[in-house]
């Protein structure tokens, strides 16, 4: 014991409080942060589970897709058939990559039969061939038949860091539709509030290139579960350590 804790026992013991007071706000942390992670890592595995499910189911009508989204909001991932007119002119840019490559993801509307417009993902493009005027011959007339997946639009952005879009420059980071629609001249009224990413059929000229949908989702909610546990396991045991060298101190 020093010679100014053996003055004041008073401050010792207010130091011993304090500092047992962060562990074990740390401790609940860490505990917590652990937690959160299990409960992540169930999510994912039910929604990886759900994916793995619609993917191989036998594809629907784009009624039926609609249907559901007016009862459930969630389409995501079922394979869905839908014919109509591309309108090339009013493709918007999604910000993406593909297999380590920057570029674009060329979001273009589609006019059905009943005269309202869906999005479809047509595919990648890199960052170059942004100009569709450089891959003319992808840009495909007439009445086309589209097999693909529905994919639920974000309402919102997706996190603080995600940059704003910019329908000026036709740069967009995330899939807004109502944002794409406007900025691409269209009603808001007519067109579908959901988007269809198309399969991996081959565009004339090669692009865009279809099928780009992400299905393998990472999973690393585990690691991070026992990352946090294990810190608090650390945690646990320097807390032992420090009472049992407080509680039985080394004579000189």
């Amino acid at each position: 014991m020093t010679e100014t804790a053996a003055r004041n026992p008073r401050m010792t013991r207010r130091a011993t409080i304090l500092m047992g007071i962060a562990c074990l706000l740390t401790l609940a942390a860490l505990l917590a942060l652990g937690t959160w992670q299990v409960e992540r890592l169930a999510w994912k595995e039910g929604l990886l589970a759900t994916i793995e499910e619609r993917v191989v189911a036998e594809p629907r009508p784009l009624t039926d897709i609609e249907t559901r989204y007016a009862t459930t909001r969630d389409v995501e991932y079922w394979p869905v058939t839908l014919s109509g007119v591309f309108h090339h002119e009013a493709e918007r840019h999604y910000l993406a990559t593909w297999r380590g490559q920057s570029g674009f993801q060329v979001l273009t509307p589609l006019e059905l039969a009943d005269g309202r417009f869906i999005f479809i993902n047509r595919g990648f493009v890199p960052y170059d061939r942004k100009d569709a005027a450089r891959r003319a011959e992808g840009q495909v007339e007439g009445v086309v038949e589209i097999a693909g997946l529905s994919r639920t639009a974000p309402e919102e952005k997706p996190s603080f860091i995600v940059p704003d879009n910019d329908p000026a420059k036709n740069v967009f980071y995330w899939k807004d539709i109502r944002e794409m629609t406007l900025s691409a001249g269209l009603d808001d009224e007519t067109v579908l509030p959901f988007f269809v990413d198309a399969g991996a059929a081959e565009n004339p000229g090669g692009l865009p290139i279809g099928g780009v949908t992400r299905i393998d989702l990472p999973n690393s909610h585990l690691q991070y579960a026992m990352t946090w546990y294990g810190l608090a396991l650390t945690l646990v045991i320097v807390m032992a350590a420090w009472a049992w060298r407080n509680r039985f101190p080394r004579r000189p």
